[in-house]
């Protein structure tokens, strides 16, 4: 069982316990985390103990935790993969994020299973094909158009499999789970967590006749995906899970983004109340913010809504993969430690610590990091004096007129340092005289229901007015706990003098009942059953690009129907070229070098064609292949002689591996 049909889910990732559960307290009603082991993001494990205490405060609002166990795994690796699965089960968590299907092959515990970005959905036969084998929730490729998400919906079923899509954060320009350059160059695997993020670095993009196309670009960056604008459209598509990139991401950036998120949801869900497909929260509560989000503070390379809305010319961060900022203002003048700038917007302020930055003549990014930042001439003139961390003399192309970017706000940082958001789950309070005293009801907007009764004698208040005022004071404080008091109804026979000790008591006892049964009440995630008899696998062939590492993956595919089952690109079969990376981006559309982009301009119409391209970083060639037809790009190398050295080296101390031969056809 998926989502309610009309629930949205916000979810929000987290690096560690601590983030996770300020993401819940910023309104997430789910977050994903890794585990100890076996997460997508290497760097980014947690161990139990954090784990349960994310899970017990999530819990506490029905927000869930889904555990990140999606890389591909070594037939020796299962085992200690299918135990650390039913500990996360046994501490509570309410999924398993995966992408290997050699797992739905072990005795794992009854616990939610959700499909991986890893396991590239781009279609709907692959995404009912999932949801058949029994997976609830779905990541749908970031590449999709709005129309091909709904196509996926109109295929599977929103009873049993929920649609998850990338709303923020950093983009793969690969498809995901499709990317081996860093495995071929360096040995690490994107698929098992350890991308060395070659898409980053800056190449010479040469045509097939050695000519320059293009010097020291960032080809391959993108801008980050930021689908604000689109939520409305992505609901009416079928997407019911919003997911935020960045489990490597900090504290600011998970309370910032989670918090822009929630506001734009909250208002859609708002709008649509009373309608004919109301929408709801996932969970439950609400979030009171003591900030304005803003999604440009944080870190990011500018920002594209990707393909969501068709195939967009400006989506690449080709200067630079790092933060560019936001405009602020211009260099007036240099001094020999120092540099002035006017601000754009004079009622701008810097502050020692903010960071600024500029592009120099060969458009490459330079940072100053402000160490003391002064204002020059009248109160609200925007001008300022800036002393360097670093010697002027290193600030190259920085002179009058140069513009300046701040990426970095102190001002902004130290805020969201402090308590920066209130999560609530509303109560209606009741108070009523019972014949050996008083009994108080709680009863939340769940329909949980907490009471205590105090044994007292009824004893008439000398000041009516004053006493009731106690009462309302005394049992209205909530403050301490996670719930807000929506109304208080004091079904009493005349005004009685109750000691304030005595309310407080009573309150106490009642919000600890409500707890109870809250935590009594909250049912975890069903573990969906896989359609029987196993259904059949949309292909009857895989070659490498499955990922398919374990014997109990080529078991699964094999139940499945498939005939011919190649090893992954890890288990170093591949040994001559191949495409090491797929991609829905595409370097000649973006260089306005496509040839549909020339179709009916005269003079260039016939003359451009979709050749081969090189990227070239160092001793590092890469060819470029245009398949125009569905119009992707293929990255296409070969495997570094090192890494293969190294993969025979650890063949002869670990044996135990995938293949060591390819499979034949029928096997």
């Amino acid at each position: 069982m998926s989502l309610l049909p009309h629930q949205l889910e916000l979810l929000s990732p987290a690096r560690d316990a601590d983030i996770g559960i300020e993401a819940i307290n910023h309104g997430a009603d789910a977050v994903y985390i890794g585990g100890p082991a076996f997460g997508a993001r290497a760097g980014a494990g947690n161990d139990m103990q954090g784990l349960e205490r994310l899970i017990r405060h999530a819990h506490r609002f029905g927000s869930r935790i889904f555990i990140t166990l999606n890389t591909i795994l070594r037939d020796d690796e299962l085992e200690a993969a299918r135990r650390m699965a039913w500990q996360v089960y046994e501490a509570g968590a309410d999924a398993l994020i995966i992408q290997d299907m050699g797992l739905l092959e072990l005795q794992l515990p009854p616990i939610q299973l959700h499909a991986s970005t890893q396991t590239d959905i781009r279609t709907p036969e692959k995404a009912r094909f999932l949801q058949d084998a029994g997976l609830s929730q779905i990541v749908l490729a970031r590449e999709l158009t709005v129309q091909q998400i709904a196509a996926v919906r109109a295929a599977t079923d929103p009873g049993r499999c929920t649609i998850e899509f990338f709303i923020h954060g950093a983009l793969c320009v690969a498809y995901s789970g499709q990317c081996f350059i860093s495995h071929a160059h360096t040995g690490r695997s994107a698929n098992r967590g350890d991308c060395s993020q070659a898409c980053r670095l800056p190449y010479q993009v040469l045509d097939d006749a050695g000519r320059f196309v293009a010097h020291d670009k960032h080809v391959l960056s993108m801008k980050d995906n930021n689908q604000s604008d689109n939520l409305r459209v992505l609901i009416d598509a079928g997407v019911r899970s919003f997911k935020i990139e960045g489990r490597y991401k900090d504290m600011a950036y998970v309370k910032n983004i989670t918090a822009h998120y929630r506001r734009l949801l909250d208002e859609i869900i708002e709008e649509r109340e009373g309608g004919a497909a109301p929408l709801a929260r996932a969970s439950s509560g609400s979030t009171r913010f003591f900030f304005t989000p803003d999604p440009e503070q944080n870190f990011n390379r500018e920002f594209t809504d990707y393909f969501v809305n068709g195939r967009q010319q400006d989506i690449g961060a080709f200067d630079t993969p790092k933060n560019p900022g936001r405009a602020i203002g211009w260099v007036t003048q240099t001094g020999p430690n120092w540099f002035e700038l006017e601000t754009a917007d004079h009622a701008a302020v810097l502050h020692n610590g903010d960071g600024l930055c500029y592009y120099d003549l060969q458009r490459e990014l330079v940072g100053v990091a402000i160490n003391r930042a002064e204002a020059v001439g009248k109160p609200g003139a925007g001008k300022w004096r800036v002393f360097p961390k670093d010697p002027m003399e290193g600030f190259k192309d920085l002179r009058r007129g140069t513009e300046l970017n701040r990426n970095r706000d102190m001002d902004w940082v130290r805020m969201l340092e402090k308590k920066s958001s209130e999560r609530r789950i509303g109560l209606w309070a009741h108070l009523a005289e019972t014949p050996k005293g008083f009994a108080l009801t709680l009863t939340d907007e769940d329909g949980f229901v907490g009471a205590a009764d105090i044994a007292m004698p009824h004893e008439p208040a000398s000041d009516a007015a004053k006493a009731e005022a106690s009462l309302r004071e005394q049992l209205g404080r909530f403050g301490n706990t996670v719930f807000d008091l929506i109304d208080l109804q004091l079904a009493l026979s005349k005004p009685w003098f109750v000691p304030a000790s005595q309310l407080n008591a009573l309150r106490r006892e009642a919000v600890a009942a409500l707890e109870g049964a809250r935590a009594a009440g909250f049912q975890r995630l069903p573990r969906a059953q896989p359609v029987e008899p196993p259904v059949p696998y949309p292909e009857d062939s895989l070659s490498y690009l499955a990922n398919v590492f374990n014997q109990k993956a080529h078991d699964f595919y094999a139940r499945h129907g498939v005939k011919v089952i190649d090893a992954a690109y890890e288990s170093q079969e591949e040994e001559g070229e191949v495409s090491l990376m797929i991609t829905k981006h595409c370097v000649r559309f973006s260089l306005s070098l496509c040839p549909k982009q020339a179709k009916g301009v005269i003079g260039v119409k016939g003359t451009i064609k979709a050749e081969p391209l090189h990227l070239v970083n160092g001793k590092e060639k890469l060819t470029l292949r245009f398949d125009c037809k569905p119009c992707e790009m293929h990255v296409v190398g070969r495997m570094k002689r090192s890494v293969l050295q190294q993969h025979r080296k650890e063949m002869e101390a670990v044996p135990m591996q995938f293949y060591r031969t390819r499979p034949v056809a029928g096997a």
